[in-house]
């Protein structure tokens, strides 16, 4: 039976509905207005390469984009998803190519953004929403250092090879944008989820200095700071079937308002609050913490040998 969730997680996914009303749009179709432009418009002659593909955030921002009459190029290890994915955007009237890459492979990485851009002829917009996530104590992880490895492997060192890769191009032609999908968590730092935590805001902090360096080269770097998502990456947290999550559609709305409005960062309003919490009263958000930390444990998918991969 799913915990009650304690004050601390209630402060974190009631972000969600406070998301769905202040930090976010709906998501896009041809003719619909996000700030100064359609969408449509904002992806009119761009090639838009989404990660994490085949399901979840990255299905839904990549039939957005198909609906607007965008460019799509499809990451994720399953061929055959990425296949009925891509019927979906053309079919809606987009176009859409299929790569099935193993993001852990950097080899096979760097072979993705040698395709892409011989396919495609450029890629203008990079979208790195594919992740994992584990939720376990530091002190369940003492004998599992892979833990950490694995989750930076996809979350940080994927997205950073694959800015790397792409990144040249982009200076060339003196346009591009990165988007990543970054997490609410970064702010919030729920405990048992420091490997996933880590990762993200090791991400963030690369957007960070990446965008100062690119700053006169039409380039822009956005950091998503995503609320809960009901996608199969939280499935296993039995805590998080009851309470607020948006959905993957609402999800791709964050991802496509990015798109159009090329933001630095999408936070919701709970994040930078805690951010700030975290400046001036850090004893206070410490004790919230443990209480969350104290109120539940460790479950029982998070004490088995494998962790299901987002």
């Amino acid at each position: 039976m799913a915990s009650r969730p304690n004050a601390l997680q209630r402060l974190v996914v009631d972000s969600a509905g406070l998301a769905n009303r202040v930090a976010m749009r709906p998501v896009g179709t041809a003719g619909r207005s996000y700030g100064a432009w359609p969408l449509d418009r904002a992806l009119r002659d761009r090639v838009t390469l989404v990660t994490g593909a085949s399901s979840g955030i990255g299905e839904a921002t990549a039939h957005a984009i198909g609906a607007a009459g965008g460019t799509v190029a499809l990451v994720a290890r399953s061929a055959g998803k990425l296949e009925e994915v891509a019927a979906t955007v053309e079919a809606s009237g987009g176009r859409a190519s299929v790569h099935p890459v193993d993001l852990t492979d950097g080899e096979a990485i760097d072979a993705l953004c040698a395709q892409a851009l011989e396919q495609h002829g450029h890629v203008d917009i990079l979208v790195n929403n594919a992740g994992r996530s584990i939720r376990r104590a530091v002190s369940n992880s003492t004998g599992r250092f892979h833990d950490y490895e694995r989750t930076m492997q996809l979350n940080y060192f994927a997205a950073v090879r694959l800015t790397l890769g792409l990144l040249p191009a982009m200076q060339e032609r003196r346009h591009g944008q990165i988007v990543n999908v970054s997490t609410l968590g970064v702010l919030t730092r729920v405990p048992r989820f420091s490997a996933y935590v880590a990762s993200k805001a090791a991400l963030d902090a690369f957007g960070d200095s990446l965008q100062a360096e690119v700053l006169n080269d039409g380039i822009r770097v956005t950091t998503i700071h995503m609320p809960l998502v009901r996608t199969p990456m939280i499935s296993p947290t039995g805590a998080y079937r009851g309470v607020p999550a948006i959905s993957p559609d609402q999800a791709a709305g964050f991802v496509t308002r990015a798109i159009v409005e090329r933001p630095r960062r999408l936070t919701p309003p709970v994040g930078q609050a805690m951010n700030v919490a975290d400046v001036f009263v850090p004893g206070v958000t410490d004790w919230l913490r443990h209480r969350g930390f104290s109120a539940s444990q460790d479950s029982r998918a998070s004490r088995g040998p494998e962790d299901s991969p987002a």
